[in-house]
């Protein structure tokens, strides 16, 4: 039932925990589980407590092969399933493979001191797993304490990996919402250009087509006065030619004068018309001038806004160049804060490493002084027992002749005695040498620890390398942002080098058209002096208005200052009556009947 159970596991992708506590499996089970681990990829947790899986060698070894082949299996418990140490070294193997399980449970099995060294040793080449229990393993003490030092070095390295993972990360988004905001940045600057572009164009538009209706203007009023001054020429000539007719012809002068009296007068009707006609229009031709001029202050209030703008915009790059060098100055100080949290943990480590260090030299001075003194303790002894001997064989030589059969019985016991030390003090001897043997392993394996310390310090420089490499990367893409931006600011300067050009062009026409609006101007200026005579007029009698208006107010102050005065002696007046009255009513024969009233 297991088998077919976990063959159909096998390709199931939503089981995620699988709990096969005290099911009693068998070879056929491990190897179920065995085939299981190495398929399936969905699993994260299985617990096997309570069924004896290192019984069954063959089994147990195809087990830990699925295992070492799996790589989504976090948690896998095996509680009292009686693992000895050669399925330990099974599993050692396995874990060495393994990359993903970060906790295992071997509690109350048969591990023992072979099976934890094994796992010891895995742990060397496995930097992913962060639980380990052996308690009830007949594991010793030191091999423990090793365990819980390789676990807690992997649990401090991924965490260092995750905070760089963070870390890379947080720049890798800031990176990339620095280069969204620079884009964005950029195509508003490209869209503001265009609109500029097109508001300059219209303008420009707007401007010839202005400028070529007062040009036709002009055309037209010239054409007026040529034809005016045509007039003129044809009516001098025709005077010429009556004058010349009038000396040829003196003798029809006379009958002829009054004709010509009143063709002078009607020509001088005809001029004096054309004159008024003339003048008519030259005021239009003023009027349209004035509009003209004014048009050109608007073209010009229009040309300084545009210079504004893009003053404006200038303004707006620069102080993209400095969010551009502040975001690099916040990375160089990230980095430098990087490189310090580096230096920290390599000053801990060693610590940690002459922390072990004055450890290991304390406890072989406490086992150097308890040898010592425990030699002591034997030569003292053996002094004592020698002078007993030496007591023993002056009482023997006393009574040699009187107790040779107590002689012989002392000196079975002397020599028991001498054999009880010598086997005490070999058992000693053989007791220290194994804590030596002990010391020494530990202090190896302590150097080992060291070596591992320093494997890792070396993997976290290779990494902050690896950091600062990616740190100067980024740099050179914001440089190359850097020299994108100045290409593109260049490119503007150019565009609006061009358009200052064109506006220097057309300001140079209006200027030549303004030279010929300066005539109208002084007479402008003049009409504006009579204007400022007639106004400085006007305030004069404004002026003497508001004199006699104040004079006016203080008039009418005094007689409210009088109207008050004669209320308040009215009042006073009123009063007195009052008072008299009173007392008039008081002392009136009346005035003692009222209360009875």
């Amino acid at each position: 039932g297991v088998k077919l159970l976990l063959h159909g596991l096998c390709s199931n992708t939503t089981v995620k925990f699988l709990d096969l506590k005290g099911n009693n499996l068998r070879i056929v089970g491990a190897e179920a589980l065995g085939k299981l681990l190495r398929q399936n990829k969905s699993i994260r947790s299985l617990i096997l407590e309570w069924n004896s899986l290192g019984l069954w060698e063959e089994g147990f070894s195809f087990f830990c092969q699925g295992l070492g082949a799996n790589s989504f299996l976090q948690r896998l418990d095996l509680r009292n399933n009686q693992i000895n140490h050669q399925g330990a070294g099974e599993l050692a193997m396995a874990l060495k493979r393994n990359a993903s399980l970060q906790e295992l449970d071997l509690r109350w099995n048969n591990i023992g001191l072979l099976g934890g060294r094994a796992l010891l040793n895995c742990l060397q080449s496995n930097k992913t797993l962060k639980r380990l229990e052996l308690a009830g393993n007949n594991v010793p003490s030191d091999i423990l304490k090793a365990v819980e030092q390789a676990l807690d070095h992997n649990q401090d390295r991924q965490t260092i990996l995750s905070e760089t993972r963070s870390r890379t990360q947080v720049l890798s988004k800031e990176v990339l919402s620095l280069k969204n905001e620079k884009a964005k940045q950029f195509l508003d600057l490209m869209d503001t250009i265009d609109r500029q572009k097109e508001e300059i164009a219209r303008s420009s538009r707007m401007s010839a087509a202005r400028v070529s209706q007062l040009q036709e203007a002009l055309d037209e009023q010239l054409s007026i006065m040529n034809s005016l001054k045509a007039k003129l020429q044809m009516t001098e000539a025709a005077l010429a030619l009556s004058e010349q007719k009038v000396h040829n012809l003196g003798e029809l002068l006379s009958a002829m004068k009054q004709e010509q009296t009143s063709m002078a007068e009607c020509h001088l009707k005809e001029l004096q018309q054309q004159k008024q006609e003339g003048a008519d229009r030259e005021g239009k031709l003023f009027r349209e001038l004035s509009a003209a001029s004014e048009k050109n202050l608007l073209l010009r209030n229009q040309v300084d806004e545009l210079e504004k703008k893009c003053k404006v915009q200038q303004d707006q790059l620069f102080q993209v160049k400095q969010d551009l060098t502040n975001t690099t100055a916040e990375l160089k100080l990230r980095a430098v804060q990087a490189e310090e949290r580096l230096e920290v943990e390599k000053r801990r480590f060693k610590q940690s490493l002459e922390d072990v260090e004055s450890l290991r030299l304390k406890e072989v001075d406490c086992m150097t002084q308890h040898i010592e003194a425990s030699e002591r303790s034997m030569q003292e002894r053996i002094q004592r027992l020698e002078a007993i001997r030496i007591a023993l064989e002056e009482e023997l030589s006393q009574v040699k002749a009187a107790a040779l059969t107590e002689r012989g019985q002392a000196e079975e016991e002397l020599i028991k005695v001498r054999n009880q030390a010598r086997l005490e003090e070999q058992q000693r001897l053989e007791h220290l040498e194994e804590k030596l043997r002990l010391m020494t392993e530990s202090r190896d394996e302590a150097q080992n620890c060291c070596l591992k310390q320093k494997q890792v310090v070396g993997e976290a420089q290779a990494k902050a390398n690896q950091l600062s490499l990616h740190v100067d990367r980024l740099r050179r893409q914001i440089e190359e942002l850097q020299q994108d931006l100045n290409s593109k600011e260049q490119e503007k300067v150019t565009e609006v080098n061009k358009v200052k050009v064109e506006l220097q062009e057309q300001i140079g026409h209006l200027q030549a058209e303004r030279t010929a609006q300066e005539g109208l101007k002084e007479k402008i200026a003049a009409l504006e002096r009579q204007l400022k005579a007639l106004s400085s007029n006007h305030r004069e009698a404004l002026l003497d208005k508001e004199g006699e208006i104040s004079m006016l107010l203080e008039k009418l102050r005094m007689k409210e200052a009088e109207i008050s005065r004669i209320r308040e002696e009215e009042a006073q007046r009123a009063s007195f009556l009052q008072n008299a009255i009173m007392a008039y009513v008081q002392g009136s024969p009346l005035g003692p009947l009222s209360p009875r009233k």
